[in-house]
């Protein structure tokens, strides 16, 4: 008797029979890597990716790309950015509002350091490695960063593994993690890396004709030590300026791949978390701006130093088992001053209230009234109204005035009540919108000031600068990547926002949040799903 070839066969048998037999179901990932780089703007893989043949690349090409991705809040900082990551949730339900409220807490000292300590005591909430510890109490996370409030925020109050970058050279935890450091930690501490970049250059890694921006804007590095090369010291201080470099970033994922071996994640049978917070484009935006050579260099540096990351990871682990995600915190407006065509940031000054704000704040004495009734910080006036008014003065009336006289200067686009920002538009209103998602009603300012697009606070001299509340400064990568089966490829152009990645991440891993979360699950970018069989394809 004949038989038919398999592939006919198969058609042959009824349907029935066809739908009974599954498919192959994958195994589930057994780590999860997710990227936050500090002020990593979206438009920086589009811009670069011609040079981008490492790590960011790879990603980019071959990952779930979301091209319109935010920070859906108005104070972009890092520590708001990062506490949203992995909660799903906006400031306003984290507790995170600033990076004056971020993480420092006294009560818990820095192990083995007589400085003043950190810890998550004023986040609210869980994040996704609690949901994942809930699921199967063996899975494990680490967070590491040069920052303190990048490495502790995106694992919330978790009691798990968070260790940082102190300016003797060494990583380090707080007392609310452990009394001591892992022998792991000990032991990549001991090899001093840190040192061995003394007395060497930061100079460009591609040829100079590689390189549109200029490097001769004396804006940049308040108009020192702007132009390449940039020399590290010689000596012990080499530790403290090692931040401004893009070398922070590589020992950065290098003590990330130690503490990968020495707590043996990703070896299952569960799924471990691994967060890794990459600081050094933050650190050399800030001083020299998106539009600088300097900037460019981070970025392609940065890209070989993932590259070489990935390589070293897949060697040790199951690169079909290991799934990545990468994002931003915010990212950052061009100086005032300098005008490279890319952004439109003509016209654009300095706008500073401390005259202003201290007249009215020495005055309050005069009423028997504590000088801290009167706060400003990051566009917020905070008022006690209890201690106005017992000095008989209408706090209504003080802010009336500050209003007017805030109003006027140029720069300043606009002030919001915040109690009435629920009553606005916050669907076509963004700048409401993202106010609205900043404070938890205990915590929030009475007003909040809106300053014109591409506007400093401040005076020259400075910094570059985040926090507003403009796409600028709130447009972020998202993207997911597996070699795998978990994610479809491809770039994705409907708005989302960063609170969207952790109940994604959840839905792959098959783990629940625990709480109501701000963000959704992005189901375009996920593979089918894993128990889908043919019974349910034949159903549909």
């Amino acid at each position: 008797m004949n038989r038919l070839p398999l592939a006919l066969a198969a058609l042959a048998l009824p349907l029935a029979a066809v739908a009974q037999t599954p498919t192959k179901t994958p195994p589930p990932p057994t780590l999860v890597v997710f990227l936050t780089v500090d002020q990593m703007r979206s438009d920086y893989f589009q811009r670069f990716l011609p040079q981008l043949t490492g790590g960011l690349g790879r990603l980019y090409r071959h990952g779930a790309f979301f091209t319109q991705g935010y920070q859906d809040h108005a104070i972009t900082e890092t520590a708001p950015g990062h506490a949203a990551v992995l909660s799903g949730r906006f400031p306003r339900h984290t507790g995170i509002v600033a990076n004056s409220a971020g993480v420092l807490d006294i009560e818990t000292p820095l192990v083995a350091m007589n400085d003043t300590g950190a810890s998550p005591f004023r986040f609210r909430g869980t994040t996704l490695i609690d949901w994942m510890r809930i699921k199967d109490w063996r899975s494990r996370a680490l967070s590491v960063s040069r920052k303190d409030r990048a490495a502790i925020l995106p694992i919330g109050r978790a009691h798990q593994t968070a260790v940082w970058f102190v300016a003797n050279g060494n990583f380090t935890t707080s007392t609310y993690y452990s009394d001591t450091l892992p022998t792991w930690l000990t032991e990549f501490n001991a090899k001093r890396l840190p040192l061995s970049f003394a007395g060497q250059s930061w100079t460009p890694l591609l040829p100079d004709s590689a390189y549109p921006e200029p490097d001769s804007v004396a804006t940049e590095s308040g108009g020192k030590d702007y132009v390449f090369p940039h020399k590290l010291p010689r000596d012990s201080t080499v530790t403290r300026a090692l931040a401004q470099t893009p070398m922070m970033d590589q020992l950065t994922l290098e003590v990330a791949l130690a503490g990968v071996r020495g707590m043996h994640l990703g070896e299952g049978p569960v799924p471990d978390l691994l967060q890794i917070s990459l600081s050094t484009t933050d650190a050399v935006g800030h001083r020299y701006g998106p539009d600088s050579k300097e900037l460019h260099d981070q970025v392609v540096r940065l890209d070989r130093y993932l590259g070489a990351f990935l390589d070293t990871l897949y060697s040790m682990r199951d690169s079909t088992r290991v799934i990545f995600a990468l994002t931003a915190d915010h990212g950052v407006a061009p100086f005032p001053e300098v005008h490279s065509g890319r952004y439109p940031n003509a016209g654009a000054g300095y706008v500073n209230i401390a005259g202003l704000f201290e007249y009215i704040r020495q005055a309050l004495p005069r009423h028997g009234v504590d000088s801290t009734a009167w706060r400003f910080s990051e566009g917020c006036l905070y008022v006690d109204q209890g201690k106005l008014r017992s000095g008989g003065i209408d706090p209504d009336s003080l802010e009336r005035v500050f209003t007017a006289s805030v109003k006027t200067l140029p720069g300043v686009a606009r002030i919001d009540v915040v109690r009435t920002l629920a009553q606005r538009d916050t669907v076509h209103d963004f700048i409401a919108r993202r106010w609205f998602h900043m404070f938890p009603d205990d915590v929030a300012p009475d007003l909040v000031v809106t300053l014109k697009p591409y506007w400093y606070w401040g005076e020259p001299g400075g910094s570059a600068s985040h926090g507003s509340v403009y796409d600028y400064d709130a447009w972020v990568p998202i993207l997911f990547y597996s070699s795998g089966f978990f994610f479809k490829p491809g770039k994705y152009t409907n708005v989302v926002r960063v609170v969207d990645m952790a109940p994604t991440l959840a839905t792959v891993l098959g783990v629940k949040p625990i709480e109501k979360l701000d963000g959704h699950v992005l189901w375009q970018a996920l593979s089918a799903p894993h128990h889908q069989t043919v019974v349910a394809a034949a159903g549909r």
